[in-house]
């Protein structure tokens, strides 16, 4: 009876660890298939004998986004979606521009760690810990400083130059996502009441209408 406990123990261990991991792909590429209708966890592969040089190529990031919105900056990203080889790749980037004093505003990728190249200005990045230290991790960055956010953390970015800067960054999964804050919490569909975050900013619930409105 102890064999047999100690046997099925080892088993579970085994699963964990092949479970506790992605498995290595199996062919030399998967470029993403997207006029596929199936729907399964990333894309669908191409046949391989129908993909060509451009399924791996993209061309874009020499041009600087328009920066002329509320937060002056924008964001040219590349990932499986406008990069079709990049499926199962687990790899994706994004030129980030800024205008002058420009904020890349608070956000998170769910599915990736950043790491993030100054390629023009100086750039004030920072995130914040989990809770409950809610710590501020922050630097100014001059151009070709490095600075890398933790997979999931919130965090930030603001152009301190009096110029426009440019960042480029990389990420970790071939579809990154993003969530910036504010337009997640005061811009939801449908609304978040207004009750409960005014509880939870501790603010005049007309205060919450206010922001909501502008989202």
């Amino acid at each position: 009876m102890t064999s047999h406990l100690l046997l099925l123990g080892l088993l579970v261990a085994g699963c964990s660890l092949v479970f506790a991991s992605d498995p290595s792909a199996l062919q030399d590429f998967c470029v993403a298939d997207q006029n596929s209708t199936v729907f399964v966890n990333g894309l669908v592969c191409k046949e391989a004998r129908l993909v060509q040089p451009d399924d791996f190529f993209y061309r874009g990031l020499q041009l600087m986004g328009n920066t002329s919105n509320a937060v002056g900056s924008a964001v040219t990203p590349v990932t499986v979606e406008e990069l079709p080889g990049l499926n199962t790749l687990g790899i994706s980037m994004a030129r980030i521009d800024f205008a002058p004093q420009g904020i890349n505003p608070p956000h998170t990728h769910p599915r990736a760690t950043e790491i993030l190249t100054v390629m023009e200005g100086r750039i004030l990045v920072g995130f914040v810990t989990s809770n409950p230290q809610n710590r501020l991790i922050t630097k100014e960055l001059q151009k070709g400083d490095v600075f890398v956010f933790p997979e999931g953390l919130i965090h930030f970015q603001k152009n301190v130059g009096n110029g426009y800067a440019v960042a480029i960054a990389a990420l970790s999964s071939q579809n990154p996502g993003v969530i910036t804050i504010a337009n997640a919490v005061f811009g939801s569909n449908p609304d978040i009441a207004g009750d409960i975050l005014a509880k939870a900013f501790q603010v005049d619930i007309n205060v919450v209408y206010q922001i909501q409105s502008k989202f």
